[in-house]
Parts: structure tokens; C-alpha cells; sequence
């Protein structure tokens, strides 16, 4: 999620000033209290009177958060799962090339149940690709030509990874006609990028 902001924290009844980072999963005060709470933990969660009143198992946190109040106790309500990050929607053709995570995997299973099969003229909404290899780039020109106008390819590669880097796989998508709109995380060991063909070629294609 990322949201952060400097305001009075009172855990268990003592107010500080202090610095509240709300990530995708858990809720992080820092100095000079420091404080984490899973949102696994929390039981109840209500946004009141501009601040965000959380109980978890280690007691109660409030956070003076003022206007910012409902949207923090939303996301917390609510937080968005690694799909509905990537754009994945339920009767999507999206196809999976080399990715191995199980988790996703599954996740990709309930929400799409029959996945298409990448190959040119396909009219893919999404294809997901996962290369160890910097010449796995290469296939980023035909994967280019399997999904819609409109549709993305997100590359999946490893975190710190010197095989494929960063700049590898910016590289290989423009060659390929692509550019990088996004990067996300995909989980705690790799990230993707999010890879859509220019608007200006998808204009000029819609013309011809």
C-alpha cells in the first residue's frame, strides 16, 4: 500500500508523535514507539471521529489520522491481494509462460480457470513470463504478438538478480515495441514489470 504520515499514536493509552507506514499487510508505527501489527492480529478496525481505532491482539492503537482516517481503516477492511494488484480480472484470456509460483498459480486457478494459450494473433488480455535467463528476453517480441491492443505482458524476474536486471528487461521490451508502465511486486523474492504496447503504435495499427 505504502501509505505513510507523521501524527499522535496512542498505544495502550499513551500518546506519541510518531511516523505510521500502512503496508500490504500490516500496520508499522515508528520512534520513538515502535510497533507492528499483522492485520492477520487486528479484530476490530473503525475509523471515528478522524482518527483510526485498531484492537489486535497486543492491545489497542489509535491514530490521529483526521480526514485520512476512513480510507486507512478501508484499505485495512479491504486490502488488495496480489491479483487485483496485476490487473487480473475473472473472464480475462491470459496466459502463463514460465512462471513457477505456486501461490499465484492457485490464486490465478479460482479467479481464471481455464487459461489460453500464447500464441500469435491469440488476443491475449495478459500473459505472465518468467525468465532466469537474459537471453529468455528474447521471447518478448513473439509474447508481444499473442496479446490485444490493449492487453500487457507483466515479466516476472528474480529480485537483485544480475542475470535479469532491471535495465535487461527495460531494454528488451523496447526492442520488442514495448514499454514499461509499472512494476510490481510480485512477491518477496521477484518483482514485474508491466510491459503494453505505445499508445501511438496501437493508434497506428487501428488505422491501417
Amino acid at each position: 500500500m505504502g501509505l505513510e504520515t507523521v501524527c499522535t499514536v496512542r498505544v495502550n493509552g499513551k500518546a506519541v508523535e510518531a511516523k505510521a507506514l500502512l503496508e500490504k499487510s500490516e500496520l508499522i508505527v515508528r520512534a520513538p514507539v515502535r510497533l507492528k501489527v499483522p492485520f492477520s492480529s487486528i479484530t476490530s478496525v473503525e475509523a471515528r471521529d478522524g482518527e483510526l481505532v485498531i484492537t489486535h491482539t497486543g492491545g489497542e492503537v489509535v491514530l490521529a489520522l483526521g480526514p485520512k482516517a476512513k480510507t486507512w481503516a478501508e484499505k485495512i477492511k479491504n486490502p488488495r491481494g496480489l491479483l487485483d494488484k496485476l490487473g487480473v480480472k475473472p473472464g480475462m484470456s491470459i496466459a502463463v509462460v514460465g512462471v513457477q509460483d505456486g501461490d499465484f498459480l492457485a490464486q490465478l486457478g479460482e479467479r481464471v480457470p481455464k487459461l489460453s494459450e500464447c500464441k500469435p494473433g491469440a488476443e491475449l488480455d495478459l500473459v505472465f513470463f518468467e525468465t532466469d535467463e537474459r537471453e529468455g528476453l528474447e521471447w518478448l517480441e513473439s509474447l508481444g504478438k499473442a496479446i490485444k491492443k490493449a492487453g500487457a505482458i507483466w515479466i516476472v524476474a528474480q529480485k537483485g538478480s544480475t542475470e535479469v536486471r532491471e535495465v535487461d528487461v527495460l531494454t528488451s521490451g523496447r526492442a520488442a515495441g514495448l514499454v514499461n508502465v509499472k512494476v510490481a511486486a510480485f512477491s518477496e523474492t521477484h518483482t514485474a514489470h508491466k510491459m503494453v504496447v505505445p499508445k501511438a503504435a496501437r493508434a497506428a495499427a487501428g488505422s491501417r
